[in-house]
């Protein structure tokens, strides 16, 4: 059985799953320089050692998965931040850091998830059909490079998202989404883009999706997402949320949730029927330390 099957079986018999913190905003935070536009999507070729080592910290901390350090590696961020030359080379070695802190953790049970966005730092896009061929080859290279899973990150809008889950589909690899939700004008909950909850997990939910997260979403959003969620979906559900600000594309680590609090608010999660946990930006080796606990 592989590893992929072992995890959905332990979910599928009620387990639960502990996943990596942040990476991007770990990999800032430990001194790694920015790509203009391309946010800290270079660190696998100019601070390898860095991106392996968090990578080793989280297993370490008992991470069953691990994301890649591929959120900003996406061509089009690529192209904005002049760098796309190194496509396939940063989304190589960003799964391939990630297998080789694995292995020399010793810990051939945990997965390795290539991490895929399409977000954009000037916020312009790419016509829906580029978009698929560029995530169609950046899920091939991906699954090349060792990664046992996709995970689609930071899906704000629903025809982006979905297009984002066919291309990634076509490696061949079982793909998990990640939503990033927040309240609409009517305090509906809702996609970062406006779309309702509701309506992105029913798309979903018609595309035979094996789990959803709610990621880099705000803590005190996390419990409305839920609630939407108990309703709505009906497979296992993780939670990756966010701490912190961005301010000029650079994380802000002066107001982050106290690790213990964090902790406190992923206990209610768990005990909601969420199965997959960790965090996202901001959510550093401390509070995973506090999180493992309560896992």
């Amino acid at each position: 059985m592989s590893r992929y099957d072992q995890i959905m079986q332990r979910l599928s018999n009620g387990g639960r799953v502990l996943i990596d913190g942040a990476t991007g905003t770990e990999v800032e935070r430990r001194g790694v320089p920015q790509l203009d536009n391309a946010w800290n999507g270079g660190g696998a070729l100019s601070h390898p050692g860095i991106v392996k080592d968090i990578h080793k910290d989280y297993i370490r901390l008992g991470a069953e998965i691990v994301i890649s350090n591929t959120f900003a590696t996406h061509r089009h961020a690529l192209q904005d931040g002049g760098v796309e030359e190194h496509f396939e080379l940063l989304n190589r070695r960003g799964v391939e850091l990630a297998v080789e802190a694995r292995e020399e953790m010793q810990r051939e049970e945990v997965l390795v998830a290539g991490g895929i966005s399409y977000w954009s730092w000037i916020g312009k896009h790419p016509p829906l059909d580029q978009l698929r061929g560029d995530i169609t080859e950046q899920a091939a290279i991906m699954r090349k490079a060792g990664a046992d899973l996709l995970m689609t990150e930071m899906m704000i809008d629903i025809d982006r998202m979905l297009v984002t889950l066919e291309a990634a589909r076509s490696s061949g690899l079982p793909v998990w989404v990640g939503l990033t939700c927040e309240p609409g004008e009517s305090g509906t909950m809702c996609l970062r883009n406006g779309e309702p909850l509701i309506d992105a997990l029913a798309a979903l939910k018609a595309n035979d999706v094996p789990l959803v997260s709610i990621m880099h979403s705000e803590v005190k959003h996390i419990d409305a997402c839920l609630d939407v969620m108990a309703d709505h979906w009906p497979g296992p559900i993780g939670v990756y949320a966010h701490t912190g600000k961005s301010v000029n594309h650079k994380w802000v680590f002066d107001d982050t949730i106290l690790p213990e609090d964090y902790a406190a608010h992923s206990r209610r999660w768990l005990e909601r029927g969420v199965q997959v946990i960790g965090g996202c930006c901001g959510i550093r080796t401390d509070h995973m330390a506090e999180l493992q606990k309560v896992v």
